[in-house]
């Protein structure tokens, strides 16, 4: 099975500092850089696109809602052509210091409520998908498995590759459980390894309370701000890596392509 690891990276801003990238780097395939709305600047998304290229990472836009005191988290009532331009100006963004590094963003993640918002609205979905196709057609819709987002990309005729969480629980309906709720987060590098694991050998999301979902799982996804954050990528590339084969998000959306 080809497998995907993708963290949330570039989300430090000015002299403060989110997260423990250089380490988390060299143990995933793709990165996902804040865009500058919900964390992240010029210069840090710059220095976190000359850590990918080093460690042979590609890089994604990890646009949100124009949200920095709130981390990107609190919902927003903002949809339609406002919006799509709110996406085009981060991607654009990120993509113009790409091409100074000689670098290409070959996918787009939504962040935080944005994410959460497009996976309960597929108004809002097909919003982002159109945002994404209007840059690049070509470029991969990285969405959570069994989401209306993800649906929308499909839609959209986008190429669309299907994540799960290893620090999240799930609802039985296959949403994330909020951060609000106890058991919303799972803590731990065993805790983690477990959680992926055992969606990946059912194939499916599984819920909080045991409930499986089929899911077609593409990707995995570390959240870089955690505490555990560095023990869960050491430990879940280690776990992966020893009965999956892990690729880049493009690698994997070609060989979803030719299958």
């Amino acid at each position: 099975m080809k497998i995907n690891l993708n963290a949330d990276l570039g989300e430090s801003f000015g002299p403060w500092r989110m997260g423990a990238d250089e380490e988390i780097l060299p143990l995933v395939d793709s990165a996902n850089i804040a865009c500058g709305f919900h964390a992240g600047d010029p210069t840090v998304m710059r220095k976190t696109l000359r850590a990918a290229r080093l460690c042979g990472v590609t890089i994604g836009a990890h646009p949100s809602f124009p949200d920095l005191q709130g981390f990107g988290r609190r919902r927003m009532a903002i949809v339609g052509e406002e919006l799509e331009d709110m996406l085009l100006y981060q991607i654009g963004a990120l993509a113009g210091l790409a091409r100074a590094e000689a670098m290409e963003v070959t996918h787009v993640k939504a962040h935080g409520a944005l994410s959460n918002m497009a996976c309960e609205d597929r108004h809002l979905a097909d919003t982002v998908a159109q945002a994404i196709k209007s840059f690049d057609p070509q470029v991969i819709l990285l969405a959570p498995a069994l989401s209306p987002l993800a649906e929308a990309g499909l839609a959209a005729g986008l190429k669309v590759v299907e994540e799960i969480f290893a620090d999240r629980a799930y609802l039985d309906d296959g949403q994330l459980m909020p951060r609000s709720r106890a058991g919303a987060m799972i803590h731990g590098a065993e805790a983690a390894c477990h959680h992926v694991g055992a969606m990946l050998e059912a194939n499916a999301l599984i819920s909080h309370s045991g409930k499986r979902l089929p899911a077609r799982i593409g990707s995995i996804c570390v959240h870089g701000d955690g505490p555990d954050a560095v023990a869960i990528a050491t430990a879940l590339r280690r776990h992966v890596e020893a009965e999956h084969h892990l690729v880049t998000l493009p690698e994997l959306a070609a060989a979803v392509g030719a299958a």
